[in-house]
């Protein structure tokens, strides 16, 4: 289930807030007029499309929508609840067989689990589950990686044609040094391009390409813990020992957590026992 990742939109507002508040401490809401210039923004933005759109074909440029929107959600990703599953999906097996399996699926919303319970299921030999898996993740890091390559790409060209844009102002400052009148409005276009470039590449594009990096990451760390849960059920792993391994995966806060959570309910347990 996706999420509104709100961590994204606040950083970017409070990033463009502290430069705000760093004009207006300076300059009052005048000084902000100052640092408005239309000629700059065309140059920045125009450049930034035209260098996308020779970069990369048509199908990639409209990914690029795509790839945006994914910067601004997260996905519920409660890798507890995971292992909890393929235990209860060990112990049902060892119970009633793997083809007791097909019921617990009806719950599962997560396509990959889904998949690698079918080939279980199937009596596909774990090595083959893995493999075929494991090129799954394979496909998915590769069309994450190109999509994400036109943020990183927008990244590099934002303040390079801001440096284009200051050297544009500059020849239009010097070819007009007879004419004083001139002076201000192209050393604007000089100075406020290279602003513009850099605030759009550090601000927006790098970071929003390093956070879509990371959620590959942990999506394709997500999917090896799917793996290894799947190969243990359909291999019949003790479901206390498949437990083990997978609670490997948990960061140690959550391990506790875990742990503890699990000697309270045994607790709890025994003493309704002994009422």
């Amino acid at each position: 289930m996706k999420k509104i990742d709100l961590l994204t939109p606040i950083g970017i507002t409070l990033g463009f807030l502290m430069i705000m508040f760093g004009i207006l401490s300076s300059g009052g809401f005048g000084g902000v007029l100052s640092f408005l210039q239309l000629a700059s923004v065309f140059i920045v933005i125009g450049g930034l499309i035209a260098g996308i759109l020779i970069n990369f074909n048509l199908d990639q440029v409209k990914m690029a929508r795509h790839v945006l929107k994914q910067a601004f959600q997260t996905s519920e990703q409660n890798l507890p609840s995971l292992i909890d599953l393929f235990i209860r999906l060990s112990e049902r097996a060892r119970r009633e067989g793997l083809l007791a399996l097909e019921n617990e699926l009806d719950d599962v919303e997560d396509p990959f689990v889904k998949k690698g319970v079918l080939l279980a299921i199937d009596g596909i030999e774990p090595e083959m589950i893995n493999d075929i898996m494991s090129a799954e993740i394979t496909a998915m890091e590769e069309r994450h990686q190109i999509g994400r390559a036109i943020i990183e790409k927008a990244g590099e060209y934002a303040p390079a044609w801001g440096m284009i844009g200051t050297l544009i102002g500059l020849v239009l400052m010097l070819n007009n040094l007879s004419d004083p009148s001139t002076l201000g409005p192209n050393m604007a276009v000089a100075l406020l391009t290279t602003l513009y470039g850099s605030v759009l590449a550090n601000l927006v594009f790098i970071p929003m390409a390093a956070k879509l990096e990371m959620k590959t990451n942990e999506e394709i760390f997500l999917k090896q813990i799917v793996i290894e849960g799947v190969i243990g059920v359909q291999s019949g792993q003790n479901p206390r020992i498949l437990k083990e391994k997978l609670s490997a995966f948990l960061a140690h806060d959550s391990r506790k957590k875990s742990n503890d959570e699990e000697e309270e309910s045994k607790y709890l347990g025994d003493n309704v026992n002994e009422a």
